[in-house]
C-alpha cells in the first residue's frame, strides 16, 4: 500500500490503448527520473487517447486548433510543490511520427512519455537551444531504460 508521501504514476486509456509492456518498470522508471532530475512529483497521470480528444482538448485549454503528439497540464500551482500533472498523448499522433522518422513505435511512444515527464521538470523545447538540451535528456532516459 502507497503512504500519502510516495509518488504515483498512472495510465488512462481514452479510445486507444497503448502497447506497454512493463508498466509497473515504466512507473518506478519515471519516479526516478523525477529524483534524477531533483524535482518533488506527488502524481501524473497519462491519458493516452485518440487524435480527436486531443485536438478538443487543445482547442479548449490552449486556443490551438492543431495536432499535436502531446499535451502537458502541470496542476500543481507554485513551483516549490511536488508535481501533480496531466499528460495527455494521442497514440494515433504517435504511431504517424514512428513512420515519418523511421523509428520504432516501442522507441517513439517512450520518447513522448519522458518529454512530457522532462517539461514537469522544467526543460522547456520552445527554443533551438531548449529543443536540443530535452532531445539529449529524451536520448538518455530512453537508452537507460531500454539498456540490456
Amino acid at each position: 500500500m502507497l503512504s500519502a508521501s510516495e509518488p504515483k504514476v498512472y495510465f488512462f486509456n481514452n479510445g486507444l490503448k497503448p502497447t506497454l509492456r512493463n508498466r509497473n518498470r515504466l512507473k518506478k522508471f519515471l519516479i526516478n527520473l523525477f529524483k534524477n532530475e531533483k524535482k518533488k512529483l506527488d502524481s501524473i497521470n497519462y491519458i493516452f487517447c485518440t487524435d480527436r480528444f486531443l485536438l478538443n482538448v487543445n482547442r479548449h485549454y490552449l486556443k490551438h486548433n492543431f495536432y499535436t503528439d502531446i499535451l502537458t497540464f502541470n496542476l500543481s500551482g507554485i513551483n516549490s510543490d511536488p508535481v501533480k500533472a496531466e499528460i495527455y498523448i494521442s497514440l494515433q499522433r504517435i504511431r504517424e511520427n514512428a513512420k515519418r522518422l523511421k523509428t520504432s513505435l516501442k522507441s517513439e511512444l517512450h520518447r513522448v512519455i519522458f518529454h512530457g515527464a522532462l517539461h514537469l521538470c522544467g526543460y522547456n523545447d520552445s527554443t533551438k537551444k531548449g529543443k536540443d538540451i530535452m532531445r539529449r535528456k529524451e536520448d538518455l532516459y530512453l537508452s537507460q531504460y531500454f539498456k540490456k
